[in-house]
Formats: C-alpha cells, structure tokens, sequence
C-alpha cells in the first residue's frame, strides 16, 4: 500500500461529496467570515476581501485528503488563505487554545489551535485549479489535510477562539474529538 495512505483507508480517484444538510446559498454582498470568541476585537472579512489578495497573501498547498468514511484522495492542490497569516490581524487572548469552525445548517468543528496554525491550514476556495464546488464547501471551505475530513469543515461562516476543548456536531455524536488518520481516532473509543 501507498505509505501516503493511512491504515483502514484506499485511494479514490473522485471526489465524494458527503455533508450535513443542503447547499447553502451564496450571496457575496452579505456573506462575511467572523472571528470571534478568545480575541482582543472580533472581526468580519468580506469574501471578495478574503480572495482579492490584497489583505493576505493568497496561498497554494498541495495536500493529500483522508475522509474518516476510508477513502483517501491524493495529490490535492488547494487555494487560499493560510490561517497563519488571517491570524497576523487577530489578536488573540492568552487564554485561546481551541477553535470552534461554524458553519451553515449549525455545524461545527473543533481544533486545537496548534493544528490551526500550521502550515499546510487554508480557508480554501479553490481546489485543482478551480473555484470549490457548492457541493464541495464554496465559497469557503477550512482545509485542515492532517485531520480526518469532517475537520475541513464546509460552508465557513466564522472561527470562534476558546479556551476548553468542546465537541462539535459529529464530535457530540461519537466521532473522535481529534481525528488523526494515522491513528485511525475515527470514534471516541478509538
């Protein structure tokens, strides 16, 4: 087996589509990213703000995909913005170790802000070349490619920083609260 894919998991070539709830609509005059929680001043960034390239230098990451459903796609190329550089206008507040992804239909994910801040986490847009899909996450979707899938979460709408690990909505229903597919931490047993 390729020693790119973790144990449990096999190669697509596709893209599958799996998500809670239907395809938000889009409506870029009043659709905004909020940081909030665990921050010294929240803030609200436009799409076209996000993806002009003016406020942050826009990024591109080749990453692989590892779904917790086992199948993996290699060899993704994403385009956004690093959450590093979102975070050089933030000012967070000494207590901030956690984040909480919201997103449309009241789903949510947590990570811990270590995972946030590498180097490899975008809020992504793009993906091989091309504007994400509706079905796929647009108009933003955050890539965390270490992770389990469910932690790329689809649909943004704001990072709230916290203090205390929470689960968020397949969290509170049995998934794992970290989800390393190298340690195959699908589920909270695992």
């Amino acid at each position: 087996m390729n020693d790119r894919v973790p144990p449990g998991q096999h190669l697509v070539s596709g893209f599958p589509v799996l998500h809670v709830g239907p395809v938000p609509p889009f409506d870029p005059k009043i659709w905004r990213l909020r940081i909030c929680g665990l921050v010294e001043e929240e803030r609200s960034y436009t799409y076209a703000e996000l993806t002009s390239g003016t406020l942050f230098p826009l990024t591109a990451v080749q990453t692989d995909f590892h779904c917790v459903t086992t199948w993996s796609k290699l060899d993704n190329i994403w385009e956004g913005v690093r959450c590093t550089d979102l975070l050089t206008q933030v000012r967070l507040q000494p207590g901030a170790r956690y984040v909480m992804a919201h997103c449309a239909h009241g789903y949510t994910t947590n990570i811990p802000l270590a995972d946030l801040t590498r180097d490899d986490v975008l809020l992504a847009w793009r993906h091989n070349g091309a504007d994400l899909s509706p079905e796929h996450g647009y108009p933003l979707r955050l890539l965390v490619p270490h992770l389990y899938g469910w932690k790329s979460a689809k649909w943004l709408r704001s990072l709230e920083f916290i203090a205390e690990d929470a689960p968020g909505f397949w969290e509170q229903r049995g998934y794992h609260m970290y989800g390393d597919p190298w340690r195959e931490q699908r589920y909270a047993w695992d």
